[in-house]
């Protein structure tokens, strides 16, 4: 029983280790279809036609620093 902690523990750690780099890989794969199909032109739609937009989506501007104002 001792042993097959062990190996469970193990193999825990192991996929926690390798979470990061799937879902890493996951996101590489998207980026890349995604910057593929903006080359050939293709427009993948982002949002549904029914969909809710916000009336407005502009945020105060801000100065950059304190000393600029």
């Amino acid at each position: 029983m001792n042993l097959f902690l062990d190996y469970l523990v193990v193999t825990a750690l192991f996929a926690l280790v390798l979470l990061p780099v799937g879902l890493g890989l996951a996101r590489e794969r998207r980026i890349d279809r995604q910057l593929r199909d903006a080359g050939r032109g293709e427009v993948e739609p982002t949002e549904t036609a029914g969909a809710a937009r916000p009336a407005t989506a502009t945020r105060p501007l801000r100065p950059r620093s304190w000393a600029r104002v």
